[in-house]
């Protein structure tokens, strides 16, 4: 109320004198206290009932939890915007809303579509500062960084092997858990991955799109198309850190590392033998089961190379491989290809226990157990027993 006012209704009063202005101005001031704060001019505590008692802050997140809480209600998942939920749902509806319009697939997100349309348009707007490599998606550099940094985020629980993807670790997971969720319709054999399964309906199906324009030979999928092309321009991008030795596949250079490092991953269960690679072990296991795969003019083989050599010596009678600098004959390209070391000096087996090279991985496996002592060669006539099967073939002549 302003002072004018205040005058105009109360100029009788006033005229009293000037102690009566000052004890209304008191009892004015006191109203307006005690409507703006009655609890506390009285003294008395407004009435809240212990059941439904909730601090301020409880009351606001309960807003806003019904505010931002979208819940589907097919399997309970909850997204904090709706958009985001009516993106999850397409899951169970199986809607693609978004159709490319060069190749006509379908996608349930708007930003997977972009991310599909740079296959066509060719564009790779992210690319690694380090080596310039350029990707299609972000995640893809990021992953690619990994190279760079050496950094493997994710860790098996089980043996510590450690990876850069997180894919790769819940593929790798598999190994101990056993699990192939992936099987084929029609034969009923199961994969870890779902590429090795789509790779494997191709046998089925005879498909082989990619082929060699030099030598007419087919493949079911391209990157093997790619490796085959290795062999005619020569490339070898592999080397071995330790003797030099190239390789045109990663796999190749892996199993090569293990002649140095003398690990043998792969053990038979049934005799304990161990071999670098798993084909090596699959090969062995024909010694016990006594299956031979490899049939010709009624005549089993065992091992394919066997079946190679019974082909040309007997149906073609020829000695297909010949060594170039003493024109000796093979009747296996590796026979002529440990041959050919002869002639360069070539030893990148090397014995790790006293430096001994020697140009083949048989001649390394027969020369270590000079080192072991092992003798697993014995002869049936006198019992005696040697490192090397050459050795027992000269005992009985």
């Amino acid at each position: 109320m302003s002072i004018r006012n205040f005058f105009k209704k109360h100029k009788k009063s006033i005229i009293l004198g000037p102690w009566t202005f000052d004890l209304m101005l008191h009892e004015m001031e006191e109203k307006t206290q005690y409507e703006e704060h009655p609890d506390f001019i009285t003294g008395e505590k407004p009435f809240i009932c212990s059941q439904t008692e909730m601090s301020q802050n409880e009351v606001s997140s309960q807003k806003r939890a019904q505010k931002t809480s979208f819940t589907c209600q097919q399997c309970g998942k909850s997204f904090k915007q709706k958009e985001n939920l009516k993106v999850h749902t397409r899951i169970h509806t199986g809607e693609k809303p978004f159709t490319c319009q060069q190749c006509g697939k379908s996608f349930k997100q708007k930003e997977n579509l972009k991310v599909h349309t740079r296959i066509h348009t060719g564009e790779k707007p992210f690319t690694c500062q380090q080596c310039g490599k350029s990707f299609k998606q972000k995640e893809n550099l990021k992953v690619h960084t990994r190279i760079h940094t050496g950094e493997k985020p994710f860790t098996c629980q089980q043996c510590g092997k450690s990876f850069k993807q997180k894919e790769n670790l819940k593929v790798h997971t598999r190994i101990h858990t056993g699990e192939k969720p992936f099987t084929c319709q029609q034969c009923g054999k199961s994969f870890t991955q779902k590429v090795s399964l789509t790779l494997h309906m191709k046998v089925h199906t005879g498909e082989t799109p990619y082929s060699c324009q030099q030598c007419g030979h087919r493949f079911t999928e391209k990157r093997s198309l790619e490796i085959h092309l290795r062999i005619h321009s020569g490339e070898k991008p592999y080397s071995c850190r330790v003797c030099g030795r190239r390789f045109i596949r990663r796999e190749d250079l892996k199993s090569h590392t293990r002649v140095h490092s003398g690990e043998k991953p792969h053990t038979c269960p049934q005799c304990g033998k161990s071999f670098t690679q798993k084909g090596n072990l699959s090969t062995h296991m024909r010694v016990h089961s006594g299956e031979k795969p490899f049939v010709c003019c009624g005549k089993s083989f065992k091992f394919k190379a066997h079946f190679n050599n019974h082909h040309m010596r007997i149906h073609s009678g020829e000695d297909c491989f010949v060594c170039h600098q003493c024109e000796r004959s093979f009747t296996d390209r590796r026979h002529l290809e440990n041959h050919v070391k002869i002639h360069i000096g070539e030893k990148p087996y090397m014995c790790h226990q006293c430096g001994k090279t020697l140009t083949n991985s048989a001649n390394l496996e027969d020369h270590m157990r000079v080192h072991t002592g092992e003798k697993p060669f014995t002869c049936q006539e006198c019992g005696k027993s040697f490192t090397a099967p050459q050795y027992l073939v000269t005992e009985r002549v």
